[in-house]
């Protein structure tokens, strides 16, 4: 009798240890645990070393983590009655781990299709240009839509990103056609950009070198009247100590070279008549004094410092055969 009260107490220590061990739960810090208690849910617990009774507690587990659900390929017609495929993402977070159990059976399943119902909703509200060009518009309509109404699950939408979106054939052809039409506009006008700015740089070098030019110009122009004006000035010096004497040589040689000339008419300046004047009668003086003193002096008229001088007009001497 006491051998078999002993195995019945030994049943029962392992039976209480086994059903303690069954009642231990380790809760992570990401983790909640609903507690249901005969049916009736006795609230959330955790994180942490978590007891409850294994006959009268039943446990569902929540993780308060943000997740991702991805949506395969929904087929939508946009407003312009174009068809498209789409497919996107949906990140999602547990903000209440009681409502989440309590209010929806499935909350993935039940996201897929409300991610299908409001994706075709948002596109038919847009055209196909607006669903290629605004995709983060669409992005954050389907994200509003979405979060309206898992919010009354307990969970929240933290964003939408749609992955791809595929055109019918015939649109994906014009848009190949019209990629490449703007990209050959972009290279001429890219072309004649440069090449304006080529004109521009070489009108540029040549209005720079005509300004250096003028300027080198003007510079020498400068350099040589202040020349010519030093040599007038230096020959003015000069002329200041010549007396009447030198001036006579000087048309003596003048007189000289005409005479050497090739020329058959020459053309004398009343000066120079004079001169010639004032030598014969220079001359004459010369002869009548080493002959002996004259009776009557000879009437001169003219010469360079006579009366008549600058008074007599010009004259052609006689053609020389």
């Amino acid at each position: 009798m006491t051998e078999v009260l002993a195995a019945i107490g030994g049943l029962v220590v392992l039976g209480l240890l086994i059903l303690g061990f069954a009642g231990l739960k380790v809760v992570r810090e990401y983790q909640r645990l609903v507690v249901f208690r005969l049916g009736r849910t006795s609230g959330t617990k955790g994180p942490g070393l978590i007891l409850i009774n294994p006959i009268t507690d039943r446990v569902s587990w929540v993780d308060l983590r943000e997740q991702y659900l991805e949506i395969p390929h929904q087929t939508a017609i946009t407003r312009d009655n174009a068809s498209i495929s789409i497919d996107f993402i949906i990140f999602f977070k547990v903000f209440d781990s009681l409502m989440s159990v309590l209010e929806v059976n499935d909350f993935k399943g039940a996201a897929l299709n409300i991610a299908a119902t409001t994706l075709r909703s948002v596109v038919g509200d847009m055209t196909l240009d607006d669903v290629l060009s605004k995709r983060e518009d669409m992005n954050g309509l389907l994200r509003v839509k979405l979060d309206e109404v898992t919010e009354r699950w307990g969970v929240k939408v933290t964003n939408v990103e749609v992955r791809e979106i595929n055109p019918p054939p015939m649109v994906q052809e014009a848009m190949t056609r019209q990629m490449s039409a703007e990209r050959t506009r972009r290279a001429v006008v890219t072309e004649a950009d440069g090449q304006k700015q080529a004109s521009i740089t070489v009108a540029e070098g040549d209005k720079q070198s005509a300004i250096l030019s003028a300027e080198g110009d003007r510079q020498a122009a400068i350099l040589r009247a202040e020349g010519f004006a030093l040599a007038l000035s230096k020959v003015f010096e000069v002329a200041q100590g010549i007396d009447g004497k030198t001036m006579t040589l000087q048309y003596l040689d003048a007189l000289k070279e005409l005479g050497a000339s090739d020329s058959t008419k020459f053309v004398l300046p009343l000066e120079l008549t004079n001169l010639v004047a004032g030598l014969t009668a220079g001359a004459q003086s010369a002869m009548t004094a080493a002959a002996g003193p004259p009776t009557t002096a000879p009437a001169i008229t003219g010469g360079p410092t006579g009366p008549d001088n600058g008074a007599a007009p010009a004259r052609r001497a006689p053609r020389r055969t």
